[in-house]
């Protein structure tokens, strides 16, 4: 019978070694890997026992390996486990009710606004959609009824940066919720729930998994009132990870250190690479001088990430490039340790209203790429390559 799940080592204090040691000693068997549970329902000892353990939707020991982990990454108080980030997002929004109102990044994954725009609208949740690089506008949006601000940081695929700590200071006046999407991030570069922020959820399926082989979702709380509440409907909902992809993401989570550390090394030497490029007008990432969010993520992060966006003169350029990657893969997603590259205005943010994403500068010139982990000279021959020759696309 296994023993409660999660991490047994206490004394790492830095969040690499944390990552690598989920899961070390939470099993009676000593396994260094944590088990795959693979099982729907456990067996009761005797009538009115249980072993902590009755039906996989609401626990599973492989699962609570990796819920126990998240949050002690994030310092919280409690962690959860969903099928995909789509769902750990639905799962935070059933907190609210009709009437009440949101502020949102406005530049955010399009899945997220596709929710919210499409679903929980019909419910009743309004949701207004700024700039929360700009403390300002997030300050003016907010109503009577606002419950929560929903701040996505460095944004997706723009790589705006929101000053955490400023707003969750102004919610928590208010008493307002302040929701952190740390996909990009991690905790491994930022905590939010340090920052002040009060819920962080993820999209695991990128970074912390790593491998672009599962598909999964996190969230993490920092008081046990909320804890309790998110659990239930944790429960009651039943978007649930499985304990086989729960263990891929424990597994992903043991290199997140070293991955990230060559992956952000990586962006940041293909970000400079491209701002010497003709056909390129804009790159966006947070590490270069030239970013206005440089300043705020150096003091709230330990990194800049490994997410680069980039307009070209173009779209036939950009198709151009598109066409002619050859190392990196033209694909959907981002966090694996392979380097991918979309086209977010037809892919990842097509279901934004066309007119808002030309406003927000989603437009048919802007590339998002996410840095692997292979050789930068490999990379940047491949970059090089597929922008041979753009002037025939002018």
């Amino acid at each position: 019978m296994p023993e409660e799940a999660g991490t047994k080592n206490v004394a790492a204090k830095k969040i690499a070694t944390k990552a690598v040691q989920i899961g070390v000693g939470s099993d009676y068997t000593g396994a260094i890997s944590p088990p795959i549970y693979q099982t729907a329902t456990f067996r009761h000892p005797a009538l009115g026992e249980s072993t902590g353990y009755d039906y996989s939707r609401t626990g599973n020991p492989t699962r609570k390996v990796l819920e126990e982990g998240i949050a002690l990454l994030d310092d919280g108080a409690g962690g959860f486990a969903y099928s995909s980030g789509m769902a750990a997002v639905t799962n935070l929004l059933l907190l609210f009710r009709p009437g009440d109102h949101l502020v949102v990044t406005e530049d955010l994954y399009g899945g997220t606004y596709r929710l919210l725009d499409a679903v929980f609208r019909r419910f009743g949740i309004k949701t207004s959609y700024v700039d929360t690089s700009d403390i300002y506008q997030v300050s003016q949006a907010l109503r009577e009824t606002t419950v929560a601000i929903l701040v996505e940081s460095p944004t997706n695929p723009l790589l705006k940066v929101a000053d955490i700590p400023a707003i969750s200071r102004m919610a928590r006046e208010r008493g307002i919720v302040t929701i952190a999407d740390n996909t990009f991030m991690t905790p491994y570069l930022q905590r939010p729930l340090d920052l002040g922020a009060d819920i962080v959820v993820y999209s695991a399926t990128k970074y912390l998994s790593g491998h672009n082989d599962t598909v999964a979702g996190l969230v993490v709380v920092k008081d046990e009132e909320t804890a309790e509440r998110v659990a239930f409907l944790q429960n009651s909902v039943g978007a649930v990870l499985g304990p086989q992809d729960s263990w891929l993401v424990i597994r992903g989570m043991k290199t997140l250190g070293v991955r990230l550390d060559r992956q952000s090394e990586n962006a940041r030497l293909i970000a400079e690479w491209l701002a010497d490029r003709e056909p390129v007008t804009r790159v966006f990432y947070p590490g270069l001088d030239s970013h206005p969010g440089k300043k705020v993520l150096r003091k709230q992060a330990k990194g800049f990430g490994a997410m680069v966006s980039f307009e070209v003169i173009n779209r036939g350029v950009a198709e151009k490039i598109l066409n002619s990657i050859k190392l990196v893969s033209f694909a959907e997603s981002l966090g694996g340790v392979e380097t991918l590259m979309t086209f977010p205005a037809f892919q990842t943010h097509a279901d934004i209203d066309p007119a808002e994403r030309e406003r927000m500068g989603i437009n048919d010139r802007l590339l998002r790429l996410s840095a692997g982990i292979e050789d930068i000279d490999d990379l940047l021959d491949d970059l090089r390559q597929a922008f041979d020759g753009w002037e025939a696309h002018l």
